[in-house]
């Protein structure tokens, strides 16, 4: 009688483990690299919070969020940017459509390295910089170096709202060195002093200078009243009206008691 109540112990204790594994909940986000502090910060605390809840996270691009939603490969996809007509038509014949929720704003930043006496640029400077007309530091009162160009792939919802505020849809020159994160253009501008590159405002360190524009700094005020030229909201994609745990996943996020407190945490701009 000890022997076989001694193994229901165990058939129990390996159903409640089991049973416990088969009732984990797991949540897939992927896309940008600019809404990947907020993801990482918010997944964390969400984490321990609901321990029955498992959320894996990976960057790749906005434009790599936004196709895994299409594809079906993610349960949310973040992005720096909104979604195109063209990926909406082809998430539609996929079967699907992506529904946006806007979980923070962000400024994209141009920085320099702390050495460069250069403090604020024009949007026409910038963007003759971006395309190979200004390639000195002489021309904008720096001294006299040629200009390394930092910018960030295609992929980037970045650099798609950058091509649309600051280069007014003109092409980045052949020359600029192409980043795929955030966090890739910080180290390559800390490393030389004669970079120029632009990032989200989560992802300032000592390591790069924020340069002003218009003669405008970019802050949360300025981001929210619209001041800063080149602002955004940042967003969260789900595949059709979200359910069950993801559902709840986002009404955490853009709750102003929960989610939005650790928007604010990784360095972007709360909603409310």
């Amino acid at each position: 009688m000890k022997k076989r109540t001694g193994f229901i112990g165990i058939v129990v204790a390996l159903a409640l483990v089991f049973g416990a594994t088969a009732w984990a909940e797991n949540i897939v986000m992927k896309g940008s690299t600019t809404v990947l502090p907020i993801a990482q910060e918010i997944a964390e605390a969400y984490m321990k919070a609901h321990p029955d809840v498992k959320i894996s996270i990976s960057g790749g691009g906005s434009g790599n969020g936004i196709k895994a939603i299409i594809d079906g490969t993610t349960d949310i996809g973040n992005s720096s940017r909104f979604i195109k007509g063209k990926e909406v038509k082809l998430a539609v014949e996929k079967g699907t459509y992506p529904v946006p929720f806007a979980v923070a704003y962000d400024c994209i930043i141009p920085v320099v390295h702390p050495g460069n006496p250069v403090t604020n640029l024009t949007l026409a400077q910038l963007r003759d910089i971006y395309m190979g007309k200004i390639t000195n530091w002489k021309d904008l009162g720096g001294p006299d170096l040629k200009i390394v160009v930092i910018s960030r792939d295609t992929s980037s919802g970045t650099y798609e709202v950058w091509e649309k505020k600051v280069m007014k849809k003109e092409r980045v020159y052949p020359g600029a060195l192409l980043q795929a994160s955030n966090g890739a253009v910080v180290t390559g501008i800390a490393k030389n002093r004669n970079a120029i590159g632009y990032i989200g405002i989560g992802y300032l360190t000592k390591g790069v200078k924020a340069l002003t524009v218009e003669g405008i700094e970019g802050t949360r005020e300025t981001t929210l009243n619209g001041k800063f030229p080149v602002s955004r909201p940042l967003y969260m994609f789900t595949r059709g009206w979200p359910t069950g745990s993801v559902a709840k996943f986002i009404n955490y996020i853009i709750n102003p008691g929960q989610g939005q407190k650790y928007v604010e945490k990784s360095g972007y701009v709360p909603l409310f």
